[in-house]
């Protein structure tokens, strides 16, 4: 059943966004929004980190169902992607490396590049961590998790260890559990904001450390206040749109990695509960289901309104990642 939502929801996404970018035969690249504004047909717009965890759910339905067209599909987007960003991979956010980083490593292809880059943005101050972008003041998070997972499955232990332990050390509330989304190094003033996100990368972090502990705590914490009703809750549209769909990626990863307990029930159960919800709440639409940035809710039936944040790929991402995670279960 599970499979069967995940390969839907993959058909949808695939027809509604996939296109050639500038009309270059053997190029792929997913359109940011559907109905696409003319910057989006044009690829004008442009979401790095968003097709960094497209690459990685055609990765996932690659797992779960292979082909040899969606292979090709993959190795034409990889290359579209390097082509649209001016024919490198280079960015000045380090989240956004992070992603491409580990999407790519689970393609097979070298990821040396990346952890370069990310050890570039490493300092002292503040204590430890990457920054969140080059130029900035901000050490968060979302820089720091995925750049923790990529360096442990790439082998620098060290180093992960190093990014998990800043983390811990410095956005976990003590009283909740919960994971903080950064800190201001110049003024050390704490941003205390909640993101389903800061949860998903920090578990995914002590999941490839063996951090079990930390792991379990987390998904407690999560069970306990970011999922109301026994829902992954939505954090809107444009990037809030992933934020859920990457802490059910994690929770689903749990359940793997961890001993079975309490913590991997609930797991189990949050993600597949959400799975249920985003279903069963999905409108019909060109191609297939269109999903609802807020999983407890139904998705408007096309057309879309002006600005509805279901027009954004994010959004439709975070679905079907989350379908792809469940059909793991």
């Amino acid at each position: 059943m599970h499979s069967d939502w995940a390969a839907a929801a993959e058909r949808a996404i695939v027809t509604r966004h996939l296109r050639r970018v500038w009309g270059l035969p053997g190029t792929l690249l997913a359109r940011s929004g559907w109905p696409a504004t003319l910057d989006q047909r044009l690829h004008r717009h442009w979401n790095y980190w968003w097709q960094a965890h497209f690459l990685d759910c055609l990765t996932d339905a690659q797992l779960r169902d292979p082909t040899p067209a969606r292979e090709a599909a993959i190795d034409r987007f990889v290359s579209s992607m390097r082509l649209r960003n001016r024919g490198s991979w280079r960015n000045d956010y380090y989240d956004d490396l992070a992603w491409l980083g580990l999407a790519l490593q689970r393609t097979g292809r070298d990821v040396s590049f990346f952890l370069g880059e990310l050890r570039s943005g490493w300092t002292t101050e503040g204590g430890g961590g990457i920054w969140w972008r080059r130029g900035d003041r901000f050490k968060n998070a979302p820089s720091n998790g995925p750049a923790a997972i990529l360096f442990a499955r790439a082998g620098d232990v060290a180093r992960a260890r190093e990014l998990l332990d800043w983390m811990e050390k410095t956005l976990v509330d003590p009283d909740s559990g919960l994971v903080w989304d950064g800190l201001r190094v110049d003024s050390a003033d704490l941003v205390q904001e909640i993101y389903t996100y800061c949860q998903g990368v920090f578990l995914g972090a002590c999941l490839e450390m063996s951090e079990v502990d930390r792991a379990a705590r987390t998904i407690r914490a999560v069970a306990a206040n970011c999922a109301p009703g026994g829902v992954l809750r939505g954090q809107g549209g444009g990037d809030g749109g992933l934020f859920a769909g990457i802490l059910a990626r994690y929770l689903a990863l749990a359940v793997h990695r961890m001993p079975p307990g309490p913590e991997t029930d609930a797991a189990r159960d949050l993600v597949l509960a959400s799975a249920e919800a985003a279903w069963t709440g999905a409108a019909d639409a060109y191609g297939g289901p269109l999903f609802s940035p807020e999983w407890s809710e139904p998705a408007p039936t096309p057309p879309l309104p002006q600005r509805h944040p279901s027009r954004d790929l994010s959004v439709q991402l975070g679905a079907w990642m989350l379908l792809e995670a469940a059909a793991t279960l």
